[in-house]
């Protein structure tokens, strides 16, 4: 208790863990922006997606497939050898086959035409990120409760 008599307000090592997860969630998503946006507006090095091979992983009750082969920008300046082809599936290819592509300079894949919603996890992410860094300042800015005060009792005659 305070000398006034309310009670004090201390932010707790679970605050604090929690902003620190909140804070790790901001830089991930702070990270991914740039070229999420980019595939949201088709923006990148146009060219052709060649596949080449089905890569699968399975899990429990369900397989994931990506279609892994070479992109060349249309002016032959970008050449990206194993790079996989973002959202698929076992049926999008066969071997051989190409794509219009566009290449954000996100490692590991690009994009067809279609580009990606990627912009939606990233944007969920900053902000349940925001939300657990903000908690211990909001949850510090309430008034303290005040405890109730004590029934009074009935005089019975």
């Amino acid at each position: 208790m305070q000398p006034s008599g309310t009670p004090s307000r201390r932010v707790s090592a679970f605050d604090i863990a929690l902003a620190l997860g909140g804070l790790l969630f901001i830089f991930l998503s702070a990270q991914n922006a740039g070229p999420a946006i980019a595939a949201l507006r088709a923006d990148g090095v146009q060219g052709t997606f060649t596949a080449q091979r089905l890569d699968c992983v399975e899990h429990p009750g369900h397989e994931q497939c990506s279609w892994v082969g070479d992109f060349r920008s249309d002016d032959a300046a970008v050449v990206r050898e194993g790079i996989g082809f973002y959202g698929s599936e076992r049926s999008t290819f066969t071997p051989g086959a190409t794509s219009p592509a566009f290449d954000t300079g996100r490692l590991g894949h690009v994009y067809g035409p279609g580009g990606s919603n990627e912009w939606v996890i990233i944007a969920a992410l900053l902000l349940v990120g925001l939300a657990l860094t903000l908690r211990p300042l909001l949850r510090l800015r309430r008034p303290p409760r005040t405890p109730a005060p004590p029934p009074v009792p009935e005089h019975l005659p």
